[in-house]
């Protein structure tokens, strides 16, 4: 059945043409970095506007740029959005779900308690912050708290003397602007030096299609204290995001809407102790404000019956400590939430505390043909006031080879736990359009992977299997007949293969990706008929990007994502195969230094896949940037 499912979708003229464009893109780009292959080098855009290294177009065509940005082409991240990545993203790591990823920033877990449609919602200004870091693996142990299935990670950028501003116009009355000063002065006698940030961004468009206008804002101010060996980083960020798009959250042909405020107020600390020893520490505040309105054109007025207002505050301190010959990685981490709402009135409380300590040691042997072996064994404890706590146990086995070629193989075994989101727990389930069960509990998931990494040339990657056992996993689904999607615990047994590559030459980068997953399920007996999230996946997703420099002046930059995606019968439009392409041209006037003038293009084949089921895709947007950077 499988291969007469393949031979097909082979077949179909749909998959030929998009076949054909992704080859055309990659033949393309492939032509004109040709003749660069034998150069030596790295191309570097200027640090202030790169905010990925794995992404060829930094921001999106249609709105300012925000820490999702960077992650719409990421390899190891697969994003499904609404109104764009930047109006509301889910984003989704090895096949889990939009609530399993956790986010953290500097030392602390930063996330949102009622969904995890808003754990993606930082307002913070990407030029702060390092390029995402994806974490799976055993890793995980010792990173963001409530996190199931990967962790994105940022760290907090030093701060420099330099500027940006940058202003865009585009399609369905686009207007962008964004603003970014920093300023670095030393401090006379101690070596050391301070900084200040501050940024602000907005962004309003029309939509691209009807009921899908937006209008986002963000001001921020930083102040940094470094070091020759350490970083102190005081925040303040606030943004605000009013938008709407047609069956935003219910598959039930409503023009929804949603207005974000979210606040955040966080100190780092950092301190580097020399052979890869560190210690960090940091302690946030986060307010996050969300009016929905299910019909925001209704005859009396839009209706508002979902108001809710989270507040997440904690502290973390994490780090690696080499004792003799044993290097320990530690993290400990306490929690605080709470949720005022019109509509989340269920369940059994309204506030919760959660923490989270892990503790893993490396021992490392040299190996007799050179190189090392490591092992790695440890233990994390997740616990709230209101659930009962697990243990997590962690092991990995690695042997590390020197020179080229092979650099590293692995093995690991790893468990994870979280506790659902208040939209879970607190909803009717017996009423609304949103469904829930305060008796859902903590769910854990079992992750096995083997992987290899090492470079060739002037290529680096990496290889991974990986098998994860979901238990009690909560998953948002339909039922033929009801008006509503319900909150369900699923059994998910998830395997698959992730791999991606980079090259880099003098005039060119490359990085392909590759992911290949299957999923079986068991919603312990609940009538379902579909799932929003849990079974909405790529079988096979690929990415392709490419940043060529068409001479000293000129930058081409192509990002590709084309899947194969599970059927779903919620997907109403578009189908199940899809590609998606973003392709931005960059000038560079000679004797205008510092100034860039750009055109992009998201959605270049105006795909029509819905990224979510049932929820309309954005079409093709066009734009035009200037901008200067001093």
């Amino acid at each position: 059945m499988r291969r007469e499912v393949l031979n097909n979708w082979a077949t179909s003229g749909r998959a030929r043409r998009e076949a054909l464009r992704l080859t055309f893109m990659a033949v393309w780009a492939g032509h004109l970095s040709s003749a660069a292959w034998g150069a030596t080098g790295v191309v570097t855009l200027p640090g202030i506007t790169v905010y990925s290294p794995w992404v060829a177009n930094q921001a999106s065509a249609g709105a300012m740029a925000m820490p999702i940005s960077a992650l719409r082409y990421e390899p190891r991240v697969d994003i499904h959005g609404r109104n764009q990545a930047e109006g509301q993203a889910d984003v989704t790591v090895r096949g889990g779900t939009f609530e399993n990823v956790g986010f953290q920033l500097g030392a602390v877990t930063i996330s949102d308690p009622q969904t995890g449609h808003y754990h993606a919602e930082i307002p913070v200004a990407p030029v702060l912050l390092s390029a995402p870091r994806i974490v799976t693996g055993a890793e995980l142990a010792t990173r963001a708290a409530n996190s199931s299935s990967g962790v994105v990670a940022y760290s907090w950028r030093p701060a420099r003397t330099a500027g940006l501003a940058q202003v865009s116009v585009g399609q369905d009355h686009l207007r962008r602007a964004e603003f970014h000063q920093g300023l670095v002065r030393s401090l006379a006698g101690s070596g050391g030096r301070v900084g200040v940030d501050f940024a602000l961004a907005h962004s309003k468009s029309a939509g691209a299609i009807a009921h899908g206008d937006h209008e986002f804002n963000r001001a921020n101010l930083r102040l940094q204290r470094a070091g020759a060996d350490s970083q102190t980083d005081v925040f303040a960020g606030y943004q605000g995001k009013r938008f709407g798009w047609p069956n935003l959250y219910t598959p039930f042909n409503a023009n929804e809407a949603e207005n974000l405020q979210t606040a955040l107020f966080a100190l780092n600390h950092r301190r580097d102790q020399g052979g890869g020893d560190y210690l960090e520490t940091g302690v946030f505040h986060r307010r996050h404000k969300d009016d929905y309105a299910f019909n925001r054109h209704a005859p009396l007025g839009p209706v508002h019956p979902f108001q809710h207002t989270t507040w997440l505050r904690g502290g973390a301190f994490s780090g690696r400590r080499t004792v003799g010959g044993l290097v320990v990685d530690y993290r400990a981490e306490v929690l605080e939430d709470e949720i005022k709402s019109t509509s989340l009135t269920g369940g059994w409380f309204h506030s919760r505390t959660m923490s989270k300590l892990a503790v893993v040691a490396e021992q490392r042997w040299p190996a007799a043909a050179g190189g090392e072996v490591t092992l790695r064994t440890g233990a994390a404890h997740d616990d709230t006031n209101r659930d009962v706590g697990k243990f997590a146990p962690v092991a990995e086995l690695a042997r590390m080879f020197p020179g080229s070629g092979i650099r590293r193989l692995h093995v690991s075994y790893l468990r994870t736990s979280q506790v659902p989101s208040y939209t879970a727990l607190n909803s009717s389930p017996t009423a609304g359009l949103f469904r829930g069960n305060p008796r859902l509990g903590r769910s854990a998931a079992d992750h096995y992977e083997a992987g290899v990494g090492g470079a060739w040339g002037r290529w680096t990657g990496e290889a991974v299997a990986f098998a994860r056992r979901d238990h009690a996993l909560v998953d948002w689904t339909f039922r033929r007949g009801i008006t509503a999607r319900t909150a369900n615990p699923v059994d998910l047994a998830v395997t698959g293969f992730e791999g991606v590559a980079r090259g880099s030459w003098a005039a060119a980068e490359v990085v392909l990706g590759y992911t290949a997953l299957h999923k079986d399920a068991d919603y312990r007996g609940a009538a379902v008929d579909a799932s929003f999230y849990a079974l909405n996946y790529a079988r096979h997703r690929l990415t392709a990007a490419f940043l060529v420099r068409l001479g000293k002046h000129v930058d081409l930059r192509v990002d590709n994502a084309a899947r194969w995606q599970a059927d779903n019968l919620l997907r109403t439009v578009g189908g199940d195969r899809a590609l998606a392409t973003a392709l931005g041209l960059a000038f560079r006037p000679p004797g205008w230094r510092g100034v860039e003038l750009s055109a992009q293009v998201d959605n270049l084949w105006n795909s029509a896949y819905q990224e979510v089921p049932a929820v309309p895709a954005s079409p093709r947007q066009i734009s035009l940037t200037a901008a200067v950077s001093w």
